[in-house]
């Protein structure tokens, strides 16, 4: 038999070969991109097309739900240079500062409340954060008040004065939890990163906090403001997809674990 006649639809081995390898194709993109998706019932998909595109890992959901942008976004340019080598004057100028930050972020940086410990915390990131309170990128009923009149270098000095204090434990200490999955290994199909790839343990990247012995409630709170856009001064909207694809179960259990470790173990890399 020759190579024509071998691979030609009148022999009836080619054929079926054929057909057997199509249907395979097809049960497999089928099994892939519809079953195993709705076979996860921690997510919800609105359309067959939405878990296709989930599959995909198009950010099909985060996408179409975003809410519309009325708010001021976010300005601050960060380089991994940004205040890594502040002067001891600018510190001592951040410790005066910072007596007026002690009665929610506590005298040493920790806080008895649920406000966020400040102590060892990237200078880089509370540089931020208080860019964009005093900007309105972030808004609150205290921080922004009280953000709106410091000057740029008040800002670098408090932010460098916080980062050079020691990490301390924190007042609401709770026995250490195992670390869930959504913090090891995120949820690659809905485009939700390992928690480590940005906060410390796989990597650091500028402009994120480490997590370690933050109140629970604190960071509960504002998975929860990401997801629904109350709260939008995150680089390039990475925390708002990824929070907007958490379960409220997941939520919960990533403040909790990071609530229950100690901050002292926070590292760049495992």
């Amino acid at each position: 038999m020759s190579a024509h006649e071998l691979f030609s639809f009148r022999n009836p081995h080619f054929k079926a070969g054929v057909g057997i390898t199509v249907a395979l194709f097809i049960l497999t993109a089928l099994v892939g991109f519809i079953v195993l998706p709705f076979a996860q019932p921690w997510i919800e998909f609105s359309s067959v097309w939405e878990a296709i595109c989930s599959a995909a890992g198009v950010p099909q959901r985060a996408a179409t739900t975003a809410p519309a942008s009325t708010h001021r976004l976010s300005n601050v340019v960060l380089t991994s240079s940004t205040l890594t080598r502040p002067s001891q004057e600018s510190i001592g100028r951040g410790a005066t500062l910072a007596q007026r930050c002690a009665i929610c972020h506590g005298p040493t940086g920790i806080s008895r409340a649920d406000s966020p410990n400040l102590a060892g915390q990237y200078a880089a990131v509370i540089y931020k954060q208080l860019l964009d309170f005093r900007s309105g990128a972030r808004t609150n009923a205290v921080m922004s008040p009280f953000a709106v009149n410091l000057t740029d270098q008040e800002i670098a000095d408090i932010s460098a004065y916080y980062a050079y204090l020691p990490r301390l434990p924190a007042y609401h200490p709770t026995p250490q939890l195992p670390k869930p999955n959504i913090v090891i290994y995120g949820a690659p199909i809905r485009g939700i990163a390992p928690c480590g790839s940005c906060h410390g343990s796989l990597d650091n990247k500028t402009g994120s906090p480490w997590l370690e012995g933050q109140s629970e409630v604190y960071l509960k709170a504002q998975l929860i403001a990401f997801a629904t856009g109350e709260r939008r001064n995150d680089i390039s909207q990475q925390m708002r997809n990824i929070a907007r694809a958490m379960t409220p179960q997941e939520i919960d259990a990533a403040a909790a674990y990071y609530a229950s470790q100690p901050p002292d173990i926070v590292k760049a890399v495992d």
